[in-house]
């Protein structure tokens, strides 16, 4: 039997935003730029869910990239710039349920909070591009820019614990698409971390995590949180 569930943690890009890996696309063609060559998949096999100087140094490190910390600088600044003229003119949606589960939720009085690899001003674009305000469409936003350490280290959602004074980690669902989202969840003490297949890893990939589940659409939330 599971503890209540008090509050849900959602990933963002890939698990509420839907924006096509736009994110990792601008990631790869920054860092290819710097004199590198690598693909889509092995970008997302390493870098997914991660603050993105963190994916940025993950990729080069496993494909043998040769490079210094100036190097993970430069492709980060260019990064943020370029992703931000792609937020600007590409289409960002909700993955389909997002804002359903999000007030399927609230009327439970379970809190809903959104973290991210990204850093502040980034989360909060997609956001006023999505048109989501925090304390009307969900509880709380966290970002890479709050905390001193990121993913797959739980301090993110330790502060969303402490924000709304929930003690136990067990009271806490997570939810995410790469397998870093998981093993946060797991770090923080969730009782449940979930995995979805609407982003950056495959069901294969997440289920190497070990998550308690999962699931295809994020309306499934409702099918494993205890009534």
């Amino acid at each position: 039997m599971h503890p209540e569930i008090k509050m849900v943690v959602f990933d963002m890009a890939g698990t509420t935003v839907n924006e096509d890996n736009l994110v990792y696309k601008t990631l790869m063609n920054a860092i290819n730029a710097a004199g590198f060559s690598y693909n889509l998949d092995q970008v997302l096999a390493v870098a997914a869910g991660k603050e993105k100087k963190e994916a940025i140094r993950s990729v080069l490190k496993t494909y043998g990239g040769d490079f210094d910390e100036a190097v993970v600088t430069d492709i980060y600044g260019k990064f943020i710039n370029q992703l931000q003229q792609a937020y600007e003119v590409e289409a960002i949606l909700p993955q389909p349920g997002a804002t359903d589960i999000f007030e399927k939720l609230r009327d439970r009085n379970i809190v809903t909070v959104l973290n991210t690899g990204y850093d502040r001003p980034t989360a909060e674009a997609i956001l006023k591009k999505l048109g989501w305000v925090a304390g009307k469409d969900f509880d709380a936003l966290i970002t890479a820019s709050e905390v001193s350490q990121n993913r797959p280290e739980p301090d993110m959602i330790l502060l969303a614990m402490k924000q709304y004074e929930i003690a136990d980690g067990s009271a806490v669902m997570k939810v995410g698409d790469s397998s870093i989202d998981i093993e946060e969840g797991q770090n923080a003490g969730c009782s449940l971390s979930i995995g979805i297949t609407t982003g950056a890893h495959t069901r294969e990939q997440l289920q190497n995590a070990n998550p308690n589940a999962v699931i295809d659409h994020l309306m499934q939330i409702l099918e494993i949180i205890p009534n």
